[in-house]
């Protein structure tokens, strides 16, 4: 599965995509299957391919990556256009030429163990994403007014594909706890009437907690785990859902054009955040397993079998903006326009709405108290 790498300085396999009638850049056009002339308009289709997208077996996985030999040094990448060499940042493997915009994409097989063999394309253009992030800025609360202005800015989103782990596996969970079952007892109280101090029986909630074990099992589906570090963890996360239904068979040429990212977290490591995800949904089956009124999990071990990873790209449009000297970046889902970033607030404007707050509720208070609806809420209890 994997190819061993010598752990010396290697030469990177390069695609360019020229156009064949002016020889300019052909770059995949967001939402078509063209690589697209941005000089002539020549149009060249992007053959489908229609291989079966594979889920691989990740305990082998392991085995094989014990063996493999990840390189140190990756030589310079040399320009086809104007000669020009260079290198990519160490995560990246797609982008463009820095003395020419030539967009070039290298191959991931000569750094990576694991190269991604899926991907799904951008959907959504430049144009939509812009507009996708105008609404979501406009919408912020409590954003300071200065900030809006970025939402009118004409600043270059990039394009970039993430890499991304995706896990399947059958668990099976054993469990100890507790359910707990509500009970009412009267109690005798104390309590306010018309001005006076009273005693009054009321029913008060008790618990009985009854001793459980228990067995639960569930199939995890494509759970979906991020494989990149330049971006935090919570942003890539809350950009799902992904229609990961349609991932297409890896084709360097959707990347013509765009940044593509090598993945950062590693195989090991991206199961050990699924697992993560996975033990949120058994906490809740366990739970609804246990039954009653309460529930109380002690501890629970899952077993996982027939694990499988599939490594895929998917796409985002990126950006960041400044605002006293601080960075704030969003991303946007490539395919849905779902946007999530960083924000800044204005602590003026929490101020004056906790403010506009207790005045309202102090204005409430003393006209139920003046009407006389206070007592009778108070009577009613």
């Amino acid at each position: 599965m994997f190819k061993t790498l010598k752990k010396d300085s290697i030469n990177l396999k390069i695609d360019r995509f020229p156009c064949s009638k002016c020889g300019g850049l052909l770059t995949f056009k967001p939402g078509t299957q063209h690589l697209t002339c941005q000089y002539c308009g020549q149009e060249n289709e992007i053959g489908r391919r229609y291989d079966e997208i594979q889920e691989y077996d990740f305990h082998q996985a392991l085995i094989e990556l014990a063996q493999a030999k990840p390189a140190t040094e990756i030589a310079q990448i040399q320009c086809g256009a104007c000669g020009a060499g260079f290198k990519f940042a160490n995560s990246v493997h797609a982008g463009e030429c820095p003395f020419c915009g030539t967009a070039i994409v290298s191959s991931t097989a000569q750094t990576r163990p694991i190269t991604p063999k899926s991907l799904l394309p951008f959907k959504i253009n430049e144009q939509q994403a812009k507009q996708q992030f105008r609404r979501w800025l406009n919408g912020l609360w409590f954003a300071p007014n200065k900030v809006k202005k970025y939402a009118h800015d004409d600043a270059k989103l990039i394009g970039v594909y993430i890499p991304y782990w995706t896990f399947d596996s059958s668990t099976e969970s054993t469990y100890l706890g507790a359910r707990g079952d509500v009970y009412y007892v009267n109690q005798e109280v104390q309590t306010i009437r018309n001005g006076q101090m009273v005693n009054e029986i009321k029913q008060v909630p008790q618990i009985n907690w009854t001793p459980v074990r228990g067995r639960v099992a569930r199939f995890f589906d494509d759970v979906l785990i991020g494989a990149s570090k330049s971006l935090p963890r919570q942003i890539l996360d809350q950009l799902e859902p992904w229609d990961l239904v349609n991932l297409e068979s890896y084709n360097e040429s959707y990347l013509s054009g765009f940044t593509s990212e090598y993945y950062q977290v590693n195989l090991d490591q991206g199961f050990d955040e699924a697992k993560r995800k996975m033990d949120n949904v058994i906490y809740q089956d366990i739970a609804f397993d246990i039954g009653g009124d309460q529930q109380r999990v002690d501890q629970f071990n899952t077993q996982h079998r027939n694990t499988t990873y599939k490594h895929c790209l998917l796409p985002v449009w990126s950006a960041a903006f400044r605002y006293q000297q601080q960075a704030y970046r969003f991303v946007i889902n490539g395919r849905t326009g779902n946007v999530q970033g960083e924000r800044p607030y204005s602590y003026w404007k929490i101020a004056f709405a906790i403010i506009f707050g207790v005045i309202a509720v102090g204005g409430l208070l003393i006209f139920l108290e003046r009407s006389g609806l206070l007592e009778q809420a108070q009577h009613y209890r």
